[in-house]
């Protein structure tokens, strides 16, 4: 009763540990063909976002050119009011009684004119400063221009790459789906988050020349044959990914070739001869 059941254990962890292989190959497949796509999709949402982020200052500079107008405008018409109340003050001066009226009127024409004079400096800053805006916005319409071709070029590229490779990725990832049911759920959350903080995204890897196929660090004796005996699922102590024995996934051990024999070598007798 005991061996039986020591030996549905086994079956069940080298089901368990080929299912994970099958797996990780069809993952590994899958990010091979995301490098073939290689840095394009981040080129692409990088080019988004610097299109949206130039759209967003012409907006902007649109706004502060119409803000700029609108004052200019508004002290346009102010001038022309103070203007007005100048010529009315000009010609009450023309009929005073006395010479308080006359300061009154002087004080308050000579006040019209400065605020005049400063509408003039307040619209001529902002007309430069109009000009300084609609000159950035001529350059950001420029990049932005060049933005969205590259954008254009770059999305076809991305596409020509994605439909040369989506029906492959796709039975991929149908196969993986399918696989991952017959995994233990504890033991496949390990091995994705294996997977992810792997470098070369392997979570499961075979034993080589005595060492573990990722990190290539020494496995013990002992921790060799508690692999092969497919007892239980074992992590690497230095890299934490699941090790297999290669015979069960069907990878051949290379043999050691064994040293040449030496040759003997006889001594040669030193032969005297006399006379």
């Amino acid at each position: 009763m005991a061996t039986e059941k020591k030996s549905d254990t086994q079956n069940s962890v080298e089901n368990t540990l080929k299912s994970l292989y099958q797996l990780q190959n069809y993952l590994s497949e899958i990010d091979r063909i995301k490098i073939l796509r290689g840095e394009l999709p981040f080129e692409v949402k990088d080019l988004e976002d610097e299109i949206v982020r130039y759209e967003t200052r012409l907006a902007k500079l649109k706004e502060e050119i119409n803000d700029l107008k609108n004052d200019v405008n508004n002290r346009t018409a102010d001038t022309e009011e103070r203007r007005q109340k100048i010529a009315r003050y000009e010609e009450q001066m023309d009929n005073v009684r006395n010479n308080r009226e006359f300061s009154f009127l002087e004080k308050e024409k000579e006040f019209e004119t400065l605020e005049i004079q400063l509408n003039d400096k307040k619209i001529r800053e902002a007309t430069d400063l109009m000009a300084k805006k609609q000159q950035e916005i001529s350059a950001t319409n420029a990049t932005l221009e060049d933005h969205r071709q590259m954008l254009e070029e770059k999305r076809k590229e991305l596409e020509e790459i994605i439909s040369e490779t989506r029906v492959e990725e796709e039975n991929l990832r149908l196969k993986a789906q399918e696989l991952e049911p017959k995994i233990e759920p504890r033991i496949l959350s390990s091995f994705k988050r294996i997977r992810k903080n792997a470098r070369n995204g392997l979570g499961i890897v075979t034993v080589q020349r005595n060492a573990c196929g990722g990190c290539f660090n020494r496995i013990p004796p002992q921790r060799q044959l508690d692999i092969k005996t497919h007892k239980a699922v074992i992590v690497c102590e230095y890299c934490g990914r699941i090790m297999m024995d290669g015979a069960l996934a069907g990878i051949e051990e290379p043999k050691a070739e064994a040293p040449a024999p030496k040759k003997r070598t006889s001594r040669a007798k030193k032969i005297e001869v006399g006379d």
